[in-house]
């Protein structure tokens, strides 16, 4: 009798145990980006360098950015904090650093509940020089 109650409280705690682990664990979802690259095209330095990802979750579960990782000249502005529900959107954005003149090729990788788990997300373009316009005529007129 003994053993048969010791029997029935390692099932009972086994299935509790069970029943937490599957309640936790992340299940994955599908995202749909509007687009993954963002061209910047040839933008003057000190630009505004703001830019959105937008993007819907088309799975069935809720969708959780855990992180963002940025080895850019580049801030991430804003993230979703809380999980985006099914066939809600979202949005990430990112800010490039315009003082920097020079081409743009830099990726920014959400760590997120989708098969993927890393979804690359792209900057692209070229950031040129201030214009001079103005003083290549003010340099004219002094002549």
């Amino acid at each position: 009798m003994k053993n048969i109650f010791l029997l029935l409280i390692a099932i009972g705690f086994g299935q509790f145990i069970n029943a937490q682990d599957e309640s936790t664990l992340d299940k994955t979802t599908t995202v749909k980006f509007v687009e993954t690259t963002i061209d910047y095209g040839k933008i003057e330095k000190g630009s505004n360098g703001v830019r959105t990802f937008t993007f819907t979750n088309t799975g069935e579960h809720p969708l959780k950015i855990y992180n963002i990782y940025s080895a850019c000249n580049c801030d991430i502005v804003a993230q979703p904090e809380e999980p985006i529900a099914p066939g809600e959107k979202g949005e990430i954005k990112v800010k490039y650093d315009t003082e920097k003149v020079g081409p743009i090729v830099k990726t920014i990788t959400a760590n997120t509940n989708t098969k993927e788990k890393l979804i690359p997300l792209n900057l692209v373009g070229e950031v040129l020089p201030a214009s001079t316009d103005n003083n290549d005529e003010e340099e004219k007129m002094k002549m």
